[in-house]
């Protein structure tokens, strides 16, 4: 019963928080016997902590449900791209490749396929449809036309997805560059060793492991960690220091806490 006694004791209001007038006399906001009580410099840590919590716990939130969002976005967008280039395995060094054939169409029963799409979420009403024949031997620079082609009418694409968005992507001037009058009889081109019939023009291992890490590591980092403070701060569950859940910042001492936390662990206390 001591114990008991002196946990009561302990918990009991701040001296700072009575009043200062007599048991049932009262005074006028204007009179001098009315002396308001300064908050103490601990009150003024507990209330600053306790806007700040909240705030931060607010900004915590909407970080994890943008995350959430932005992975879920990422995934038809660069997680999925990136997996199937990788799964593609494209040659390290870049082959010889030569137009063999290209058509420009419009409408979309012939535009089938086309080799760049300024867009990835729609089908094009015009294409470019490039062909190329493939020699598959590394290409140095100075190469004449090959008279022995391994693959012939290839489908070009401009990326191994064959697509993507302004200014990166400009179909016109992928067009021009590759199958234009000024454009050069062979080129370097990149080909799948797991999809024969892939051809690109452009392929990057280190941009595509990077966008890949990027889009996988950063909102899961955002969510972690957010849901982390969130759950140390507002979950009872997470308060380890006591059996009992509540938090220790609920008392106006850390002996106060403390305290509670001997009479969780003593066997002979029923009362709580």
């Amino acid at each position: 019963m001591s114990t008991l006694s002196r946990s009561r004791a302990t918990l009991s209001p701040a001296t700072s928080e009575r009043s200062t007038l007599p048991m049932g006399a009262t005074a006028d906001a204007g009179s001098q016997e009315f002396t308001p009580l300064e908050p103490t410099r601990e009150q003024l840590l507990a209330h600053f902590f306790e806007r700040f919590k909240f705030y931060t716990s607010l900004c915590l939130g909407t970080s994890a449900i943008l995350a959430v969002f932005a992975f879920l976005f990422l995934i038809p967008f660069v997680v999925e791209p990136a997996i199937q280039t990788i799964l593609a395995e494209f040659a390290p060094e870049a082959g010889i490749c030569s137009v063999s054939d290209h058509v420009y169409a419009e409408t979309l029963t012939n535009c089938t396929w086309a080799s760049c799409r300024e867009g990835c979420t729609t089908m094009p009403t015009r294409c470019h449809k490039i062909r190329v024949n493939l020699a598959r031997r590394p290409f140095i620079g100075n190469e004449t036309l090959p008279i022995e082609w391994d693959e012939t009418d290839l489908k070009f694409l401009i990326n191994p997805e064959g697509c993507g968005y302004p200014p990166k992507v400009n179909c016109s001037v992928f067009a021009i560059e590759y199958a234009g009058r000024k454009a050069p009889k062979i080129f370097p081109c990149f080909y799948s060793m797991t999809r024969p019939e892939l051809v690109v023009a452009r392929y990057s291992w280190e941009s595509t492991i990077r966008g890949l890490i990027l889009a996988l590591v950063l909102p899961t980092t955002v969510f972690v960690f957010s849901l982390s403070v969130l759950a140390y701060w507002h979950c009872h569950c997470c308060d380890r220091a006591c059996n009992r859940r509540v938090h220790a910042e609920s008392f106006t001492s850390k002996e106060d806490s403390k305290l509670l936390c001997e009479l969780d662990d003593d066997p002979t206390d029923d009362v709580f």
